[in-house]
């Protein structure tokens, strides 16, 4: 297989006219920090077409006071792709999401589920779901600046506010705002007293109650994530919701996607074998390289491509060891693809 270069923006704006996706959200790639960047974006898209991509969580600030091209620019090769945005002032808010749309973004999500005591200090994330009024404003706000479809990411219940009622009612007053999307993660999260990493994993996963807001409201698209780590869960899952988000498990296990567009959106076709994918990679990595960006930027994320495989741990040792060093280049690679069984 051969891979062209990829687009060579950077481009501060795209055109109007750009003709934008319509979102088949029945698989995602959930937006995680320090993981779901542009360069793992573009791996990931290599090897599903089909699957809607999410960035990292970016927050108002970052973008109205930062480097807004650091932070927004991405590969035309990426879409369908979301932007996830963490804030709660409304008005920022709207700012932020027509930049999003400006710089040609697919879909913009309000993260309304991350439990980091950082973001909570600025009213980001989970906190937010005792303060559904607000939330609901900044839904109003956004689809006001913007004309992409825009959405939430929540968690089933915060702390004592974790009955099924409290849920229902949350959802029922954002659906006001216009949000026809939620993206349901299906524990709820402990603020006081539990660390984000242990947020992941020690409040019990409560699928029914992901299936029961469904019922509830028909009308609505609900996408289940946590806890997803296998496409055969993920269409079980399809059955009582509209879409599925995986998290980790794309990540530390990125082949897993190979079987998304076959599996999930019934697309004919053979799937790109794991060393085509690596070698796709190269121009990418050459024009990335180009433009100043270190290789190990890009590498580590491709670290669990051959998970599974014969000589997988020779190829993250490899990318691992050398792709750090000052001057590696592509080369590293294709060095490190000879140590792996065809």
């Amino acid at each position: 297989m051969t891979s062209k270069p990829p687009s060579q923006l950077p481009y501060p704006f795209i055109s109007q006219d750009s003709k934008r996706l319509e979102l088949d959200r029945r698989f995602c790639v959930a937006p995680m920090m320090e993981w779901t960047d542009r360069h793992y974006r573009y791996f990931a898209r290599l090897i599903s077409k089909k699957t809607v991509l999410y960035s990292e969580m970016v927050t108002t600030g970052a973008l109205l006071f930062g480097d807004k091209q650091r932070h927004l620019h991405f590969n035309e090769e990426e879409h369908p792709v979301a932007l996830q945005l963490g804030g709660s002032r409304p008005a920022e808010l709207a700012k932020c999401a027509k930049l999003a749309e400006l710089y040609g973004y697919d879909e913009i999500n309000l993260n309304v589920g991350c439990p980091s005591d950082r973001v909570q200090n600025n009213m980001i994330g989970a906190c937010l779901m005792a303060h559904p009024e607000l939330v609901s404003s900044c839904i109003s706000d956004m689809k006001s600046a913007t004309s992409l479809p825009v959405t939430v990411k929540h968690r089933i219940g915060i702390d004592d506010y974790d009955s099924l009622e409290f849920l229902f009612e949350f959802v029922d007053k954002i659906k006001s705002s216009g949000c026809t999307t939620f993206i349901v993660h299906a524990r709820k999260a402990i603020l006081k007293g539990l660390s984000p990493k242990q947020n992941r994993d020690i409040p019990p996963l409560l699928y029914d109650r992901v299936y029961l807001l469904k019922k509830e409201f028909p009308e609505l698209e609900i996408i289940i994530n946590g806890g997803v780590n296998s496409l055969e869960q993920s269409v079980e899952f399809l059955s009582s919701v509209d879409g599925v988000m995986i998290g980790r498990e794309a990540y530390h296990n990125p082949y897993i996607l190979a079987g998304v567009d076959s599996m999930i959106y019934q697309q004919a076709g053979e799937s790109i074998v794991r060393h085509e994918v690596a070698k796709a990679m190269i121009p990418y990595i050459q024009l990335q390289l180009a433009m100043g960006v270190r290789l190990h930027s890009i590498t580590r994320h491709m670290l669990g491509l051959f998970h599974g495989i014969k000589g997988a741990r020779a190829w993250r040792r490899h990318l691992s060891e050398q792709g750090p060093k000052a001057g590696a280049d592509e080369g590293v690679v294709l060095q490190a693809l000879e140590l792996v069984q065809v």
